[in-house]
């Protein structure tokens, strides 16, 4: 079996989808350099040789998911570029479930000192991103990420997406309460 050898920048994004897996699945404490050079398929020597550390890690983590997420929400407007056509986006957002888990992981780690600024600067780039691509005002933007963090937490516990589990009854009641999104 002939190997390809990945160049450098082919192994950082290989290291950094690794670990999108592993921090949805542990967070920013439970979760191990080793474990995503296991996920990866390399040493965790070479993990920290290309990032340092695993803050630097899950930092570069956060900042992937948070370019995913823009990278979709200016697909999305190019075809719409409504609070509504952003929202139509979420079920895109919805199959890509370990890149929000990420973001969630990074909020909550938000306080300690070495994420905190990393990880609101993230959150404030989305939210001028959304300002910018919709021309809509602050308070229209709130409300989007207020309805967008719902389905991201909703997402996060599996009660929405491709791999819902079956809705309880209190799911199905909060999400008729939710507006239409068209398909």
């Amino acid at each position: 079996m002939v190997r390809t050898r990945l160049t450098a920048q082919e192994r950082h994004v290989q290291l950094v989808e690794a670990a999108v897996t592993a921090f949805a699945q542990g967070g920013y404490a439970g979760t191990t350099t080793d474990q995503v050079a296991r996920i990866a398929g390399v040493s965790q020597p070479y993990v920290i040789r290309l990032f340092g550390s695993k803050q630097d890690l899950f930092l570069a983590t956060v900042r992937h998911a948070g370019d995913r997420v823009q990278q979709i929400w200016r697909e999305a407007a190019a075809a719409d570029p409504t609070l509504g056509g952003l929202g139509k986006a979420y079920k895109q957002l919805l199959a890509e479930r370990d890149l929000l888990v990420v973001l969630l992981h990074g909020f909550a780690a938000a306080s300690d000192p070495g994420l905190g600024d990393a990880v609101r600067q993230c959150y404030g780039d989305q939210f001028a991103l959304v300002r910018e691509l919709t021309g809509a005002s602050a308070e229209e933007v709130r409300d989007f990420f207020a309805h967008g963090m719902l389905i991201t937490v909703l997402g996060a516990m599996r009660v929405l997406g491709p791999d819902a589990v079956a809705p309880q009854p209190w799911v199905t009641e909060l999400l008729s309460t939710l507006p239409a999104a068209d398909d």
